[in-house]
């Protein structure tokens, strides 16, 4: 496909005809990045570039840069909405506000109408524009307007006069949605701050080292993902999800300091009492939110489609989906090894509700096949992201741009264990914490030799060690324990570096999360950890990095922030039945779930693992464990890690952790031990000299 190359340059006249000063570029682009604070707007240009031709998987329709004094704004676009007139930057009347912007605004259409009547005046029918005139009336509180899925950067050069080098001092705005469904990330560098929707991008800028964080290595051994808003990159943060960043284009703070405009913990406690008290009623409300929600994520000028398995959530999303849209299409991943496969049920959702249903079989030796690059298309290692990449894949063939996931509702339903073992886990570091601490050690060892499993290690490690994490919670996430994260990491904890004393990032995270859960009650204080931890950490990056790399754009309804805050203010009797899993959704749907959804005990979709890796598949495995990458030899134990292996070979132990360190393992070799330049362009990066324009048509 061939990419051309526009100009434009945006009005940069006052009345006194100043001449134009910076320029905008259209190209074939849902990623954003972007340079603050540099001195050359060319060494801007060319920096952006680079990290624009890493992000071109995310969006490779169309791209678009803006180039200005101290500052460069680039972006990669995936078209979903507004196909011909939704190309970015895009500006407001004057050009003097312009945008860069990855994700949906599902509200957009309303916010429009709401703006019009305040007098201002759009040029296209794109979600994208409904955000640069928010800003312009609200200006930072335009964030509290938008409902959906959204990271951003906005240029504003209004205080600068919009005249020659003044626009140095324009200022720029960054901001993330508040269930952080797109992710960004920043990184400050010789004196300037980088900013882009996935980390190699940032690499990619030449100007980011692409050094491994030990500290952050800890953290993907404990929970099997890095825990925001660490990355694996020294260096390289996320800005958290509901927070967003002010700065000023010629002089960003060396160490920014987000601001928080949504907390859940709040949310849930500002209309508490003011809902439905019995699950009857809230049923009700409830599936008047879920057909209105659904409707508004249905929304696409592109063809459209659902992931669907055995489960509750896929299946009342195609339920309320198929009621709306005809002609849906359904994609269920199946394997060869039935226990694991989801096709009988699949099926027959799909037969019920009429759509246009495709089975994606995917086999050990596929799998070998495309190995490489399904790890590769992990913009962080994680032990979980592969499901969604093969599931995308097959839509993307399939000709898809747009898929619903059910993500979320285990979170806000209480599907998950966790609703049931963190008061346990609370009750026995409670406990623990007035038992002396080597009866303590001593009791939790007999304990895991005695009885195997990953029950009880976690248990174990729960009453060993209460004062690990700040919340009980964080035990039943665990992937490896934190003595066996110590035996890993040996050569790291043994050495100078190791900061005994430092509180990480991710810890101060998770120490602020648990704050918010203080405040809740059982149920809902664990909604609030597993949103802001295993939700943000693993599942909704997993899913927008895998789903990207397959230019597919993964939406998901139920964590449209209206129906969790609904869900969040109910109280506990009216959100949950101890022998009813996901009691609410269940009742609000009712009339439509098919019995043997309801019926079944839940399901956690995964691949074979535990078959496919005492296959040839483990055998590659092994041979790539005992070759470790050189970035990681000064911090974990070779041996460890071949322990680790035997452990799963004798049954010791699960595919998880042995799995978990290759992924870490080939991640940062391909990312951090070689060139992580993106896809290569045949563009040149020419900036010619700037076109005086119309005030009146600044995208002429």
């Amino acid at each position: 496909m061939a990419r051309t190359l526009a100009k434009c340059a945006l009005p940069c006249s006052g009345k006194d005809g100043t001449a134009a000063w910076f320029t905008v570029k259209y190209r074939r682009m849902c990623g954003i990045c972007g340079v603050i604070g540099i001195e050359r707007s060319e060494l801007g240009e060319a920096t952006t570039r680079r990290m624009m031709e890493a992000l071109w998987h995310r969006g490779p329709d169309e791209d678009g840069l803006l180039v200005a004094p101290s500052a460069a704004l680039g972006m990669r676009r995936l078209s979903i909405i507004d196909l011909p007139g939704g190309a970015q930057p895009i500006f407001n009347e004057s050009g003097d506000v312009g945008i860069v912007f990855n994700g949906e605004i599902y509200n957009f259409r309303q916010l429009r109408k709401t703006l019009e009547g305040r007098g201002h005046t759009f040029r296209t029918n794109s979600d994208t524009e409904t955000i640069v005139h928010a800003y312009e009336e609200w200006g930072e509180q335009c964030v509290r307007e938008l409902r959906g899925m959204f990271a951003f950067a906005i240029w504003d050069a209004r205080s600068s006069g919009m005249k020659g080098e003044a626009a140095r001092h324009a200022r720029i705005f960054l901001a993330r949605d508040r269930l952080g469904i797109k992710p960004l990330y920043y990184a400050y560098a010789d004196g300037a701050l980088f900013f882009a929707s996935e980390v190699r991008a940032l690499i990619a800028s030449g100007r980011v080292a692409p050094k491994v964080s030990p500290d952050s290595i800890e953290a993907y051994l404990l929970f099997g993902s890095v825990a925001e808003p660490s990355t694996l990159v020294e260096g390289v943060f996320s800005l958290p999800p509901g927070h967003s960043l002010m700065m000023s284009a010629d002089a960003p703070p060396p160490k920014p300091d987000p601001k928080c405009y949504w907390d859940f913990a709040d949310a849930a406690l500002q209309g508490e009492g003011s809902g439905p008290t019995d699950m009857a009623g809230a049923a009700k409300q409830l599936r008047l939110l879920l057909e209105e929600t659904v409707s508004d994520h249905l929304i696409a000028d592109v063809p459209l489609g659902v992931f669907l398995s055995s489960g509750l959530d896929s299946t009342a999303l195609v339920a309320l989906a198929s009621q709306i849209k005809s002609d849906l299409h359904t994609f269920t991943v199946i394997f060869p090894e039935q226990r694991y496969s989801e096709a009988t049920i699949s099926r027959e959702t799909a037969k019920r509700f009429k759509t246009r249903h495709q089975e994606v079989l995917l086999t050990p030796e596929e799998l070998m096949d495309q190995l490489y690059d399904a790890v590769g298309a992990l913009d962080q290692p994680t032990m979980d992201g592969l499901n969604t990449y093969f599931v995308s894949r097959a839509a993307h063939q399939a000709g898809l741009k747009v898929a619903l996931s059910g993500l979320g509702s285990d979170e806000i339903f209480g599907g998950y264990s966790t609703f049931a073992s963190t008061p346990r886990a609370s009750f026995v570091a409670g406990l623990g914490r007035w038992i002396p601490g080597p009866f303590r050690r001593l009791s939790a060892a007999l304990a895991v030799k005695a009885i195997a499993g990953d029950a009880v290690r976690k248990a174990a490690a729960t009453w060993k060690s209460p004062s690990d994490f700040p919340h009980a919670y964080f035990f039943t996430r665990l992937l490896h324990t934190p003595s066996r994260v110590e035996r890993l990491l040996a050569p790291y904890f043994e050495s100078a570096d190791y900061d005994h004393a430092g509180e990480s990032s991710w810890r101060a995270r998770m120490r602020e999360t648990a704050r918010q859960a203080g405040r809740l009650d059982s149920f809902t204080s664990v909604s609030c950890f597993e949103l802001q931890f295993y939700m943000v950490n693993t599942l909704l990056r997993d899913t927008d990095t895998a789903s990207m790399a397959n230019s597919l754009e993964v939406r998901v309804p139920f964590l449209d922030h209206r129906l969790v805050e609904f869900v969040a203010r109910l109280p506990k009797d009216a959100k949950y039945r101890p022998d009813v899993p996901k009691s609410l959704l269940v009742e609000a749907m009712a009339d439509v779930l098919p019995d043997e959804i309801v019926g079944q005990s839940k399901r956690t979709f995964t691949l074979p693992w535990d078959v496919w890796l005492r296959g040839p598949l483990g055998v590659r495995l092994s041979q790539e464990l005992a070759d470790l990458n050189p970035a990681l030899l000064p911090f974990m134990s070779h041996r460890a890690v071949r322990g680790s292996w035997q452990n799963f070979v004798i049954g010791h132990t699960n595919w998880s952790r042995p799995w978990s360190i290759y992924v870490l393992n080939q991640w940062v070799r391909r990312h951090l031990s070689g060139s992580a330049a993106g896809p290569g362009s045949t563009a040149t990066a020419v900036r010619p000299a700037a076109i005086a324009t119309s005030a009146a048509n600044p995208r002429s």
